[in-house]
């Protein structure tokens, strides 16, 4: 370009390198990406600079009054969606995509989770726009000269020739980095975070397509790949709990690092660390949630498929058609329930329990909620576990039943009156109040058994405690490393905080036999496993977990973002570690076997979600339970 070329375009520039500049800055400072050598900080460096020279580019086909306009509403819009991406990861440690934003009805429910993740500090976002304002009432760029048609195809050859440029470098770097739609911090570090907002949006187009394209044929290759890699569920506990009722207790943020630990010498779960040696407990148990959180959880447990990697199937697919663990159960004779007390409409609930086959829905309004019985969330846990067992008496039996706790959530309040523990000694204030809110938790489930046992529900009942997601994310991770004493928290070490508790209680038997299992297992496994507890072959039901008791099963549980754990190793980032060693593993090829069998369940996953493939499954294949069997089940 010729001089005066530049100084045509020299407000736009300047706009352009105080976002440019300012996205940088905002990498560096607030997401934690990984920069593993000086070619992928290159290529972090350039990559917000084609996609802001395109945007702003646009100015230069419009009237010499509106280009500035353009530009300044440009860098308006470009902050607040920078601003919402950074807030989005102080807590989810991840980035916005276009079905989180079809989640925006929660927002109203989120209160002071919101206000804990909004600082201060985030005005200072905006300081360049205001400059730019100032400048655009300078004479030197009040009006600017028009460019010609030649001046603007080379500008824009100069955008394709940077863009370009960045892609090449980020594909040396990362071979088919497109592929990888469920890294986005791989596609953020490589591609920006405004072309990944792009990306995003094309595939958010494709998915919306797939159903349209679906057919039964789809869901034939699925279910021949499933079949070739079922395991035979375990044969020793099949219908150890057949004909009793079912209690599941989604606990809120429950990870596993504070079973059986101390803070300043008193337990953080005294509770459960008693009731385990009562149980089966599962200490190699790992949440597979994503950007769903506690909903996934949710999906995972109601049908063995795994949960999108974008957004919540609550909000992009709850109408789709499903073979969910509550609808099975009702050809045995089960009356279905939860009991959550927060808005129905929350996570899209309301919608979902009923595609899941959910007879009853206990909601906020079913529940004496008051400003003395509530912090945070809403409804305090020992309070909704004491109204809700009140209200479990008037459901008939058998039931199944799911109970979802609200007091250990984000971002962990509790009044002095309900702290049962001191909190934690760190700069932190989000971990310090974590063991508060975990050690009331535990409390109130103490409180829910002893109330089955009053109402006389808990003898001919199987009770299943499983946390749902993590708590404490990896923004958190200087306090983290000092509670567990180390110096840092590896990448190793993010994906072993993935654990969270699963206990299976069933009086009777596993008081008389408790036993602690350490094989990797995932929630994928739930539905799988209480189906055969009760007794119900799924033999042909279309499922991605395994029986967890499963003597065949192979230990192996993935994660959303591709990472997977076996026995001897974990993969993430790129990298396989050996779990005995903590190191990366110098044979390449020791991760290899399982790479694809985690690639394929996750995509086939996906398929079915995004095409509604299960609308083609023929549930009369399913094997039924006979008129004797569903008799016995049933209590008149």
């Amino acid at each position: 370009m010729r001089k005066s070329t530049f100084s045509k375009i020299s407000f736009l520039l300047l706009a352009t390198f105080f976002m440019w500049i300012k996205t940088y800055i905002v990498y560096k400072t607030s997401f934690d990406i990984k920069i593993e050598n000086f070619k992928q900080e290159i290529i972090l460096f350039i990559n917000p600079l084609s996609f802001l020279l395109f945007v702003f580019g646009i100015g230069l086909f419009m009237k010499d009054k509106n280009r500035n306009r353009w530009v300044i509403g440009a860098s308006i819009v470009m902050t607040f969606l920078l601003l919402a991406n950074v807030v989005f990861y102080r807590f989810y440690n991840d980035f916005l995509t276009i079905p989180v934003l079809f989640q925006a009805s929660n927002m109203g429910d989120l209160g002071s989770s919101i206000t804990e993740l909004i600082q201060p500090v985030d005005i200072l976002m905006f300081v360049d726009i205001a400059i730019l304002i100032w400048l655009s009432r300078r004479p030197v760029f009040r009006k600017q000269e028009k460019l010609m048609r030649k001046e603007k195809t080379a500008y824009y050859l100069m955008v394709a020739a940077v863009f370009f440029f960045n892609l090449g470098l980020a594909e040396t770097e990362r071979p088919q980095l497109l592929t990888r739609t469920f890294d986005r911090e791989m596609l953020v570090k490589n591609i920006g975070v405004y072309n990944f907002h792009i990306y995003d949006s094309l595939l958010q187009s494709k998915t919306s397509a797939q159903r349209a394209l679906a057919d039964s044929n789809n869901l034939v290759e699925i279910q021949n790949y499933l079949n070739a890699n079922k395991k035979e569920p375990s044969k020793e506990m099949n219908g150890i709990a057949k004909g009793r009722n079912v209690i599941i207790v989604s606990m809120e943020s429950f990870q596993n690092f504070v079973i059986n630990q101390k803070l300043n010498g008193q337990e953080i779960t005294p509770f459960l660390n008693d009731f385990i040696k009562q149980s089966y407990y599962f200490d190699n148990f790992y949440h597979q949630t994503g950007q769903g959180k506690t909903s996934d959880s949710e999906f995972l447990l109601e049908n063995s498929l795994y949960p999108l990697g974008r957004g919540s199937v609550f909000f992009t697919n709850a109408n789709n058609e499903y073979n969910a663990t509550p609808e099975i159960l009702k050809d045995y004779g089960y009356y279905t329930a939860v009991f959550h007390a927060n808005n129905r409409t929350f996570w899209n609930r309301d919608v979902m329990y009923n595609s899941l086959g959910y007879d009853r829905f206990f909601d906020v309004r079913d529940y004496n909620v008051t400003e003395e019985n509530s912090v945070g969330w809403g409804l305090k846990d020992i309070d909704f576990f004491k109204q809700s067992v009140q209200l479990l008496k008037n459901v008939p039996q058998p039931f199944y039943t799911k109970y979802i706790t609200l007091t250990n959530h984000f971002p962990f309040e509790l009044g002095e009156e309900d702290k049962l523990i001191d909190e934690f000694d760190s700069e932190d204030g989000v971990v310090n109040r974590y063991f508060t809110t975990v050690r009331y938790t535990d409390e109130a489930l103490k409180v829910f058994i002893e109330d089955l046992k009053k109402a006389g529900l808990y003898e001919n009942s199987i009770i299943i405690l499983y946390g749902d997601h993590y708590g404490i994310s990896e923004n958190h991770n200087k306090a983290m490393a000092q509670f567990l004493g180390k110096e840092e928290i590896t990448p190793l070490d993010t994906i072993q905080l993935q654990k969270v508790p699963l206990i299976i209680h069933i009086p009777g038997v596993t008081d008389k036999n408790p036993k602690v299992f350490h094989q990797v297992a995932g929630q994928i496994d739930l539905k799988p496993t209480i189906l055969n507890l009760l007794g119900i072959d799924t033999k042909n039901d279309i499922e991605f977990g395994t029986d967890i008791f499963s003597k065949d099963r192979i230990p192996f549980a993935v994660l959303r973002d591709g990472s997977f754990i076996t026995d001897q190793y974990v993969y993430t980032r790129g990298i396989c570690y050996d779990k005995s060693t903590g190191e990366a593993v110098e044979d390449k090829n020791a991760c290899e076997p399982y790479m694809e069998k985690a690639k394929n369940e996750l995509d086939y996953s996906d398929e079915i979600i995004y095409g509604d493939l299960l609308r083609f499954f023929d549930k009369e294949d399913e094997p039924s339970p006979n008129s004797t069997e569903q008799q016995a089940a049933k209590k008149q």
